[in-house]
């Protein structure tokens, strides 16, 4: 079967790999579409962990076609979709219903071979049925927004809140969406790309910002008086970071949701974080999400339809990887099989 198989940083191969058999508890998958997620830029790039040689990609879904023992309630030709985090079950973090801070969690398409590929061997656990109404190209949206959803659980929005959004990417998006449903009484939006700010816009965004002309802190104050009740970081740079300490009111709360490169440190001042009683929020992945990631993009609250996607074979990789990168699209999904 042809793969798309991360070597180490700045190589990625498109080969032909053999396919193991099947063991007890385990489903083959043929992969139908594979998103592009910033986190497989970042291990392309080497700013990301990974435990190479692996097959690349973690947000995906296809049809089963062969199943082992124990699984007997999935029928083949089942579409499904696959939560790529693994826990171990025993850790402490594991037996406190921690599970995505599992000591051992490892994650399908970052320690062990993914989506980027024609098939796919997968934990019988870690599959969810999809309804006939999610089409490939929505269903790879399903893992980001569990992971959203987490995020948004943990930002503790509350009805009439004021809500700013750093960055106008996939997960940008759907967080707007996602904190317009919590109640936001108001959301702005920062994105320097134009056709991101006019899909934010489309989406409900009331006030859309560009970093790149607008003084961002003045004229969130000018709209509110305080700042922002909730302020969630969605770009995974220090700088956007440490702007987000200046844009949230007295009291209110700040999410770092976006992935910075390891490594990178950014600068805060204590004091601002005490005289303003802030509260830092991280926000990791997506613990028992993912049942309510699918209800959401089932009942089409969620306007996945209006995200530009853009197609590419395995041999497209590459390209694919390069227009995530460079914000020319907002998901590049592979179709292996197209």
């Amino acid at each position: 079967m042809k793969v798309a198989q991360f070597e180490k940083p700045n190589v990625l191969h498109v080969i032909s790999k053999p396919l193991r058999s099947l063991h007890d508890g385990e489903v083959l998958i043929q992969v139908q579409a594979c998103g592009v997620c910033g986190t497989d830029v970042h291990i392309v790039d080497g700013t990301s962990r990974s435990t190479p040689p692996v097959v690349l990609g973690h947000e995906y879904a296809g049809i089963v076609v062969d199943a082992g023992k124990g699984t007997n309630d999935i029928d083949v030709g089942q579409h499904v979709a696959v939560d790529p985090n693994i826990s171990c079950g025993g850790c402490y973090y594991c037996r406190r219903g921690l599970v995505h801070l599992c000591e051992n969690l490892r994650a399908l398409g970052v320690d062990i071979d993914g989506g980027m590929s024609e098939y796919c061997i997968v934990p019988f656990r870690q599959i969810y049925k999809l309804p006939q109404n999610i089409a490939p190209e929505m269903s790879v949206f399903i893992e980001p927004v569990s992971c959203a959803i987490h995020g948004i659980d943990l930002a503790g929005i509350q009805t009439g809140d004021t809500v700013v959004i750093i960055g106008g990417g996939t997960i940008g998006l759907l967080m707007l969406q996602l904190a317009i449903g919590a109640g936001a009484a108001r959301v702005f939006v920062i994105e320097p790309l134009e056709h991101k700010r006019k899909l934010a816009g489309e989406l409900g965004a009331d006030v859309v910002l560009n970093p790149m002309e607008d003084d961002i802190r003045s004229a969130i104050l000018d709209l509110t008086l305080v700042g922002a009740d909730v302020v969630i970081e969605c770009v995974g740079k220090t700088a956007t970071s440490e702007s987000a300490l200046d844009l949230a009111r007295r009291g209110g709360i700040v999410e770092l949701f976006g992935v910075c490169s390891r490594g990178e440190k950014m600068s805060i001042e204590p004091n601002k974080i005490y005289f303003k009683e802030l509260t830092l929020v991280g926000s990791y992945v997506n613990p028992h999400t993912f049942d309510r990631s699918i209800a959401m993009l089932q009942s089409g609250r969620m306007k996945i339809d209006k995200l530009k996607t853009d197609n590419f074979p395995l041999d497209g990789v590459h390209e694919a990887l390069r227009y995530q990168r460079e914000g020319e699209t907002i998901k590049s999904i592979i179709r292996p099989t197209a």
